[in-house]
């Protein structure tokens, strides 16, 4: 079993999300078409679609250079707020990744968090705002804790999937603060918050590349 991950897997990884959102569209849609504009699962999976077409064009050798890649075409290519954050998150990512081929379990968990501080600084949120930042917190501190336990990668990126599906199921009665979903009032509660359920994804099929590869 190694504790590093090479380029391929997230390679590998990005592949998995672009096809778990794909799949999931309509549900994602209908999360946001009860709180928001409904569009997110069609804009995700818009996205991710033109990554995916980016990459089979010729994926790049190294960590930041690839990441990088996705962020700027989602940038490019999703409407609403999800382009801006998904692609900074990524962009966050390539930044801490830097010029490598492989990455140890620190720096996946630096990267993630980077990418987490840069949906942070772009949204605005904080914790119980019915965010995707109420699934990706949890996610990379779950992550971090592990790490520093010296769990290995497999189980660490695990643990932070399932912190940001718990993070994700968290969010159905909380009232929104923030986007179109707080122009609700109490009428956002009830419902799970379409970022946080496409975050969960977003780290579920994370944990699914790096279990296949070990």
């Amino acid at each position: 079993m190694t504790d590093t991950i090479a380029s391929d897997v997230l390679v590998d990884w990005i592949d998995r999300f672009g096809g778990a959102v794909t799949e999931q569209r309509d549900w994602l849609t209908e999360l946001d078409s009860a709180i928001g504009d409904a569009d997110h699962g069609a804009n995700m999976a818009r996205g991710m679609t033109a990554v995916a077409e980016r990459l089979r064009a010729g994926a790049p050798a190294t960590a930041d250079d690839l990441l990088k890649t996705v962020g700027m075409t989602l940038v490019s290519s999703v409407g609403g707020a999800s382009g801006p954050l998904y692609g900074t998150f990524f962009l966050r990512m390539a930044a801490s990744a830097g010029p490598v081929t492989e990455l140890d379990a620190d720096g996946l968990a630096a990267a993630l968090r980077a990418g987490f501080d840069g949906v942070v600084a772009r949204g605005k949120a904080e914790a119980g705002d019915k965010t995707m930042y109420d699934a990706m917190a949890p996610a990379v501190d779950a992550l971090d804790a592990a790490v520093a336990a010296a769990q290995d990668l497999p189980t660490a990126v695990r643990a932070a999937a399932d912190a940001a599906a718990a993070g994700r199921d968290a969010t159905e009665p909380l009232v929104a603060r923030k986007g179109r979903a707080s122009y609700l009032g109490e009428r956002s509660a009830g419902h799970l918050d379409p970022g946080a359920a496409s975050a969960a994804i977003l780290f579920d099929t994370l944990a699914a590349a790096i279990a296949d590869r070990s």
